[in-house]
């Protein structure tokens, strides 16, 4: 037994089964998914999560508000397919992003191309296809107008806005005073009115505040100032805006204490602002741009015990994983101090949490710890170690190469 005192762990997301005792997805024990990729570690995003995430989102919003996926959270292939059929549009943020989601079969006027330091070759490749742009400057703006006539193309052209407010709370400023991204509010009235003047299609807005909230009155606040800004960009360039991007910031429980985003207010609110509009917004169509909420807590991430050693008084759980394959759940992507992701031996789910256990990576650095300390089932070499709310922001935003040890499995059940 571990002299260790126990550090608390997140809250595991309610979308997932028990099958004689073991975590089990999609009616499938974790072992059983192991054994049909064939090793670990593995990535396992459950199509039945995903669902349930998606019908909780339509009934809460207003039905006229379309829901836009981000696809930054999770770029799996098989995903954006699944998601493809039940989403009303696409968000990428690189050219690369861009032509994944094209060969998953997206279609490009379902696509709108954000992000700083787009390339001419991207710019070129999203016009050529018909994809909506976000200018985040200016300048970007300009190099399109070029681009789109060497292509003899009408370019399809939005405004990125920095708004000079930002989402309270968030895990993630996106807007508010100086930064990289968008055009600052007071500067955009002018560029639609340059977008117009040579012969774009006029799109509209993206405004995106932050990331990771779970206070809803934050997100209910940032909503009405989205849209106040919205009707007042349109009224002093004097052009309406077809689609305004409403952003997200919808977070997920991560952490001890967390607690979910209260989904029926933030809906009530969106409706109540939508069905109040000014003359400048009563055409325009609105959507928000969710990642990390439709696909977080829908994903799990396998790894097997390596060795079982104890230090000091303490337990290690040595698995074949680490933060090459999750590096948000070491606390190394963006998070001041550490806190533990829920987190569980999969073959005894159901089992009593009773020993105190820190699991950790393959890696030769002191980074490598998934988990610190946790109050964990009893665990042994070759049991399989599941750490929840993996299905953002996971194998696609780790060093998968880090030290050699390549990328992780994949698989949608």
């Amino acid at each position: 037994m571990s002299e260790a005192k126990a550090k608390p762990t997140g809250p595991i997301p309610p979308y997932f089964e028990t099958i004689a005792g073991e975590l089990a997805v999609g009616g499938k024990t974790a072992s059983a998914l192991v054994d049909e990729a064939g090793d670990t570690p593995l990535f396992v995003y459950s199509t039945d999560a995903l669902g349930a995430r998606l019908a909780e989102l339509r009934t809460a919003m207003p039905e006229l508000l379309a829901i836009h996926y981000a696809m930054k959270a999770n770029p799996f292939a098989p995903l954006l397919a699944w998601m493809n059929r039940r989403v009303d549009g696409f968000d990428v943020a690189s050219g690369g992003e861009l032509q994944i989601a094209l060969d998953a079969g997206v279609e490009a006027e379902r696509i709108s191309f954000a992000g700083p330091g787009k390339r001419d070759r991207e710019l070129e490749l999203a016009i050529a296809k018909g994809v909506t742009l976000n200018c985040e400057s200016e300048g970007e703006a300009e190099r399109a107008f070029r681009i789109a006539e060497q292509l003899g193309m009408k370019p399809k052209l939005a405004i990125r806005v920095n708004p000079s407010f930002d989402l309270k709370g968030s895990g993630m400023k996106m807007g508010g005073g100086a930064k990289p991204f968008g055009v600052d509010a007071e500067r955009v009235p002018a560029l639609v009115k340059q977008i117009v003047a040579a012969g774009a299609e006029w799109r509209g807005f993206h405004i995106y505040a932050g990331s990771q909230a779970l206070d809803a009155d934050a997100i209910i606040a940032m909503q009405a100032q989205t849209l106040a800004l919205a009707g007042q960009l349109a009224d002093e360039a004097g052009y309406a805006p077809p689609h305004v991007n409403l952003g997200g910031g919808f977070g997920i429980p991560y952490f001890p204490g967390d607690t979910p985003v209260d989904l029926g207010a933030v809906g009530g609110a969106f409706g109540q602002a939508l069905s109040k509009l000014p003359d400048s917004l009563k055409d325009t169509h609105f959507c928000i741009e969710l990642g990390r909420y439709l696909v977080g807590e829908a994903g799990i991430y396998l790894c097997r015990v390596i060795d079982k050693k104890f230090s000091h008084g303490e337990t290690f759980l040595v698995t074949d994983g680490g933060l090459h394959h999750q590096l948000a759940a070491s606390g190394n992507f963006g998070t001041v101090i550490r806190r533990n992701y829920p987190v569980t031996i999969a073959k005894r789910f159901d089992a009593p949490a009773k020993e105190v256990q820190t699991v950790v990576g393959c890696l030769c650095t002191p980074l490598d710890r998934l988990s610190d300390s946790a109050m964990l089932p009893h665990a042994e070499v070759g049991d399989l170690v599941a750490i929840f709310c993996a299905g953002a922001y996971g194998a696609s935003a780790s060093p998968a190469n880090f030290l050699g040890q390549g990328p992780a499995l994949e698989m949608l059940v």
